[in-house]
């Protein structure tokens, strides 16, 4: 994503990764593909509190999507939409989510393994 958007003026990505030797990686892999993209090698909480809410936002095997609601909620009271990644139980945790977030819920099937989806959510009220 980083390498794409890279081509788009107007674009910008910061890509999140606590571990240090990981966001190393990322820096090194991406710093002539995607010299714009910013590596931000500390917690998702202590970035998303100093940034203004994004357009999108997605992530891959961090957190249950309930907590990824609750993380992610102040973007998505402002416009912010979600891209979340998903494995083989994500009708589970759609369901465990719906206990407290009522969801503006789209479910993309994965190219890539027929068991998952992106959850593209848009909205979220808690219940």
């Amino acid at each position: 994503m980083a390498i794409l958007l890279d081509e788009q003026p107007d674009s910008s990505i910061i890509l999140i990764e606590s571990n240090g030797k990981k966001a190393a990686f990322l820096r090194s892999a991406l710093a002539e593909l995607a010299p714009r993209a910013r590596i931000a090698a500390e917690r998702a909480e202590a970035v998303m509190s100093a940034q203004p809410a994004p357009e999108i936002v997605t992530a891959r095997a961090v957190a249950s999507l309930h907590d990824l609601l609750a993380l992610t909620e102040p973007w998505l009271a402002a416009g912010t939409r979600t891209l979340f990644h998903k494995g083989r139980d994500y009708r589970a945790e759609v369901k465990t989510a719906g206990d407290t977030w009522n969801l503006d819920l789209i479910e993309h099937q994965s190219a890539v393994d027929l068991q998952s989806v992106i959850l593209e959510i848009g909205r979220i009220r808690r219940v």
